[in-house]
């Protein structure tokens, strides 16, 4: 049993918005158990709109559309879904009235066209929306569940949290969780993880993939069971595995950041840093001033159109001018079309040590290349 996501609306087609309740809806569905297989953006077509419902309900048991319920002529998904189910729209008068009594509360005057907002499809299941205009539905047709929720994100969030969610279990009778954990790797490409970790990608569950990102790789292993402790008990041995192939290379996992932890482990040990970067929009010292622990271990940074040295003789004026147990020096320079230079180096009591590379790519990728593969740095010399 799965489920299928489709947003609605030419806004984001055109790239005006961007899709944020498809990953609220991701994240809440995965919490009750229930795949997420398939999603779908759509523009304010109605012809088009069918055209994907159709396609959505042959091949998932459970279709969210949030979007297109507003009173406006290119508000599609009531007619689209009466459509696609093959019924006609009815008249509630009480949601109407509800629509009237929500304009009155803002003191507004309810427009002729919010009648719209009033017709559902024919036996439809009604949600009334306590947090807007526009009423939702449920549509349970043949083996398929269609539910219509607001594209308002706020609106989306409260209708899905607590109404839909709770509808679903009950229906489906759905009592496992999908869990993920993710880790991250630093100073190690995707292709070279891969390689490492390949046959335990082959696992249906937990399941394990790769998300690659600038100087950081993302490892998430998810993990379907009855109960959180349950799943957590399946993630726990390949997690163990994948850090013992990797070893130093996985940093952290889930919400905790690279300057999260290296500026714990400098504090825990006393230590501080210092850091100065061009080319980079200060990515790298925004960054480590960011992080609570950096009051105890970060000395400041310093921000330049350009290092007029190299990068380690950079490092190493800024360890004697600041008196930091360890000093950053780091720049990216574009070097033609979509092509950019790095260079980091960190000035430690026991000499030198140097990272850079040359890429291909947008230069705007350039500052996090160079903030992930300075902090990659300083956290694998924490660690040797």
């Amino acid at each position: 049993m799965h489920a299928e996501v489709i947003a609605s609306g030419s806004e984001l087609l055109l790239g005006q918005l961007v899709d944020t309740n498809s990953a609220f809806i991701a994240r809440t569905l995965r919490g009750i158990g229930l795949n997420l297989f398939y999603k779908t953006t759509v523009g304010d077509n109605q012809d088009r709109m069918v055209e994907v419902l159709q396609a959505a309900m042959a091949r998932s048991d459970v279709v969210i559309i949030t979007g297109g319920l507003g009173p406006t002529v290119d508000d599609v998904t009531r007619p689209a879904v009466a459509r696609a189910t093959g019924r006609e729209l009815e008249f509630h008068p009480e949601l109407l009235e509800q629509i009237a009594a929500r304009f009155k509360g803002f003191g507004v005057r309810m427009t002729e066209n919010n009648r719209r907002q009033a017709y559902v499809p024919r036996g439809a299941i009604v949600v009334e929306n306590p947090v807007g205009t526009a009423p939702s539905f449920i549509v349970e047709h043949e083996r398929d569940i269609v539910v219509s929720l607001p594209g308002v994100p706020s609106e989306m969030e409260y209708l899905l949290t607590r109404v839909i969610v709770p509808y679903l279990r009950k229906k489906l009778d759905l009592h496992e969780v999908i869990l993920t954990r993710t880790l991250h790797a630093v100073s190690l490409g995707e292709s070279r993880i891969d390689a490492a970790i390949a046959d335990l990608q082959t696992s249906s569950n937990p399941t394990v993939g790769l998300s690659a990102h600038p100087g950081q790789t993302d490892i998430r292993i998810a993990a379907k069971a009855a109960s959180e402790e349950e799943a957590r008990a399946l993630i726990a041995p390949v997690e163990a595995e994948i850090r013992e192939r990797l070893k130093l290379y996985v940093c952290c996992a889930d919400d905790e950041t690279l300057e999260d932890l290296v500026m714990r482990q400098l504090a825990e040990r006393g230590l501080t840093l210092a850091s100065v970067e061009a080319g980079t929009r200060g990515q790298l010292a925004g960054r480590l001033a960011n992080v609570e622990k950096s009051r105890e271990a970060f000395l400041g940074g310093r921000v330049l159109p350009n290092l007029n040295s190299s990068a380690e003789e950079a490092a190493q004026v800024l360890r004697t001018e600041s008196g930091a147990t360890l000093a950053l020096a780091a720049y990216a320079e574009s070097i033609g079309d979509h092509k950019l230079n790095i260079a980091v180096a960190l000035a430690t009591p026991k000499g030198m040590q140097t990272a850079g590379r040359a890429f291909s790519g947008s230069p705007r990728l350039g500052a996090e290349w160079v903030a992930n593969s300075a902090l990659g740095l300083v956290w694998k010399y924490l660690m040797e």
